[in-house]
């Protein structure tokens, strides 16, 4: 049973598909297929990063070779991307991959009434470039018509009979597609393909303040990582000794705009680069440096090189990329949660940026649902934002009122003035029982005369 492959380091996944089936309690005892179960599991080991969609690239390519495609293209009614407004009799369909992209284009194929069709039926007349990106759990199927996967939300029928069809498959839906799009201009060029420009645009940008985060952060901000995700970054740390919490510029700085590194040779693993920046010296930040940028390349190549016909989640062999896995989901690894709420796996000390009380994440919760789990600027602002309102409040209601602590000086000047307090209303008392005593004297005297006064105006009568 397929089922026994959740257990251990995958037992999340039981929690992620009780979410998808919406019972959370007989999960996954009442999927329909175990096609579900395989294709949660292995999304959750491997989602889809700059090789996953190269590899989906190469699988379009390879199965459209040579193929024929009609009629429109067909968008599921679930799904809230745009319709595709492309209808031709006859097209082809290639793929390319930048990155944590991958565009299909679609080219009409002429004849020689082609000019009359595309006037009568208002066909397409050009070329169209279509960008997807996978979010966490998009890939492409080529299926037969009756096979086509429940969760297809765009499909490519073929010309033939039987119809066969081109699907992207998407069973969370955070993926997404653009029809007439292009690269999207936030993303840099892409770590595998692109390597120079790549390496250029990084050090380029040393002082942006993108670069004050730690390391492990900055390797998922695709404007200047575009191909990175989380398990290529745990790998690519783990090799080079690197704590994933120390700051990225710390990481980075000290290497060269050109490297010597051609494509094709094999990178050894270990580190070659001794040289620790003066920077990371006044830091205090103890580590063998390594040429960061150099495994951004060649770690995914790794993960392409491992083989197969594409990525294709239902029918894919996954247990040699788990063999090659070092770090990622290994047992005896380190897991916390970074500043973005993705679970960080490394070895050894996290580093002096590390979260406060950070903790390794529970498997029995799941991940917070994000769009496509890839940092841009804009995205990384509006989150941290969002974090720091969320903590602010949650001092404000947990943090009990502290009573202010008495100084001893306060002390002293509250005693004097109670014992001057106490003074004055025992002068004030004293000073009226002279009064009543003045008094009571007075009137004494009074009474005298008058009674002397009696006694006189008596004698004289």
């Amino acid at each position: 049973m397929l089922y026994k492959l959740a257990t251990r380091k995958h037992i999340f996944v039981e929690i992620y598909i009780a979410d998808i089936c919406t019972c959370s309690k007989q999960a996954p005892f009442l999927l329909g297929s175990d096609f579900l179960l395989w294709h949660i599991l292995i999304c959750s080991i491997k989602m889809p990063e700059g090789p996953e969609l190269h590899l989906a690239s190469l699988y379009v390519n390879k199965m459209c070779d040579g193929v024929v495609f009609s009629g429109p293209v067909i968008k599921s009614e679930v799904s809230k991307n745009p319709e595709v407004a492309f209808t031709c009799d006859s097209f082809r369909i290639t793929a390319t991959s930048r990155g944590k992209e991958v565009k299909l284009t679609l080219t009409p194929m002429k004849s020689d009434d082609d000019g009359k069709r595309r006037s009568k039926g208002g066909q397409a007349d050009q070329h169209m470039d279509i960008v997807f990106r996978f979010g966490m759990s998009g890939y492409f199927r080529f299926t037969s018509e009756d096979e086509v996967p429940k969760h297809a939300h765009l499909r490519f029928y073929t010309k033939e009979k039987p119809r066969r069809v081109l699907s992207f498959v998407d069973t969370r839906r955070f993926g997404s597609w653009q029809p007439n799009g292009t690269w999207q201009p936030d993303r840099g060029p892409c770590i595998m393909f692109e390597y120079k420009s790549f390496r250029e645009n990084v050090l380029s940008h040393l002082s942006d303040r993108a670069f004050d985060r730690p390391i492990c952060e900055v390797l998922l901000n695709q404007k200047y990582f575009n191909g990175i995700g989380n398990y290529l970054r745990a790998e690519i740390l783990y090799r080079l000794n690197i704590p994933p919490f120390v700051c990225a510029r710390d990481a980075l700085e000290g290497l060269e705009l050109e490297d010597e590194f051609e494509d094709g040779k094999p990178v050894k693993d270990e580190i070659t680069d001794t040289k620790t920046p003066e920077r990371a010296k006044k830091k205090g930040m103890k580590r063998e440096a390594g040429d960061v940028l150099r495994l951004c390349h060649t770690v995914p190549l790794e993960v392409v090189s491992l083989g197969g016909k594409g990525y294709d989640p239902e029918k894919m062999d996954y247990s040699a990329f788990e063999a090659w896995l070092r770090c990622y989901y290994v047992d005896g690894m380190k897991s916390v949660r970074d500043h973005n709420g993705r679970t960080m796996w490394f070895k050894g000390d996290p580093g002096p940026m590390a979260p406060k009380d950070s903790k390794s994440p529970k498997t029995k919760k799941r991940a917070k649902k994000d769009d496509d789990h890839d940092y841009t600027e804009k995205k990384k602002v509006a989150k941290t934002m969002k974090e720091s309102t969320t903590k602010k409040r949650v001092v404000k209601k947990e943090t009990p009122k502290k009573e202010k602590p008495t100084h001893p000086k306060e002390v002293v000047s509250k005693r004097g003035k109670a014992e001057k307090t106490q003074e004055e209303t025992q002068q004030s008392e004293t000073k009226s029982s002279a009064r009543k005593k003045k008094n009571s004297s007075v009137e004494a005297a009074a009474g005298r005369e008058r009674r002397s006064g009696r006694v006189t105006r008596k004698n004289s009568k």
